[in-house]
């Protein structure tokens, strides 16, 4: 056996589909479940149950998945040990990013990152909060630039950027000439907000329930575009990151007014695990996306 038959096992057990795991692991499916079955016969016990339609994995077979998942992860770390002494900032690095930082975060850090560290190959990969942190603590990714949560807590954090909030309105709204809105005017009113799975559904709502506001229980957007467009169709009003707005006050039919009292906001955070050797990395990657961030 090898470390690759450890990968096709932990992608089988990933993707429950044959050729599914094989093409995650670009190989046929001929040489992924050949491979699979010299595996069972090196360690004489079956891992799959042949007998259906559906990959169901036998209990030893996912004992050893869960402990291939293991070995995979100690590799990963021996390379990155083996990569990352000097802290040089090179190679691969995967990094994750939440859908409501990483459409308006990278196209202003990923030139500039480019430039500054040519000989880093960038891997960029989006999902919701929970997604993410799987799969940081599966090995798959590196770090993660997101808000910080209560499940970030587990890991190091290094903070990057505090993010505050306006209120968006549509155009014609009572509010569109304001300077600034108190958030205790928000008070019986109702909020439009993302739905369930991300954490900024969570961070906004927290500083509108405590105004006094209520969620439009009939809405659910997927993406702050979707919430930016039933704003401007005057559907109701919403909050929105800082990151995500344009420099206009007013544009498509939405007006952007500064949030106080509190100022609504969350932590953007560079988050990795406690024992990545590549602390360095992560820290150098932190200033520069910091640094950009204040010069833009």
């Amino acid at each position: 056996m090898n470390i690759r038959d450890f990968e096709y096992l932990v992608a089988l057990a990933e993707h429950k589909h044959f050729r599914k795991a094989a093409e995650a692991c670009f190989v046929s499916q001929p040489t992924l479940s050949g491979q699979i079955r010299k595996l069972e016969d090196g360690l004489g016990t079956a891992l799959l149950e042949r007998s259906s339609r559906r990959v169901l994995f036998t209990d030893s077979g996912l004992q050893l998945v869960d402990q291939a998942k293991r070995i995979l992860n100690e590799v990963k770390t021996f390379k990155d040990m083996a990569n990352g002494q000097s802290g040089e900032m090179t190679g691969p690095m995967h990094i994750g990013f939440i859908p409501t930082v990483g459409p308006y975060l990278l196209p202003r850090i990923v030139p500039a990152l480019k430039e500054q560290f040519p000989d880093l190959a960038l891997f960029l990969h989006e999902a919701q909060t929970q997604q993410l942190v799987s799969q940081l603590e599966e090995g798959k990714l590196d770090c993660l630039v997101l808000a910080s949560v209560a499940e970030t807590a587990p890991f190091k954090e290094i903070d990057v950027y505090n993010e505050p909030m306006s209120v968006a309105v549509p155009s014609d709204h009572e509010w569109a000439n304001l300077a600034e809105v108190d958030m205790l005017s928000l008070k019986g009113r109702t909020v439009l907000a993302l739905g369930d799975g991300h954490c900024l559904r969570d961070q906004a709502l927290g500083f509108c329930f405590a105004a006094g506001a209520k969620d439009d229980e009939r809405f659910k957007a997927t993406s702050l575009e979707t919430l930016r467009n039933m704003v401007a169709a005057g559907a109701g009003i919403t909050l929105l990151p800082e990151l995500s707005l344009p420099k206009e006050k007013q544009k498509d039919g939405v007006c952007y007014i500064k949030a106080i009292n509190p100022v609504p906001s969350r932590r953007i955070v560079l988050a990795y695990r406690p024992g990545s050797p590549l602390k360095a990395r992560f820290e150098k990657l932190a200033d520069a996306i910091q640094s950009q961030l204040m010069a833009s």
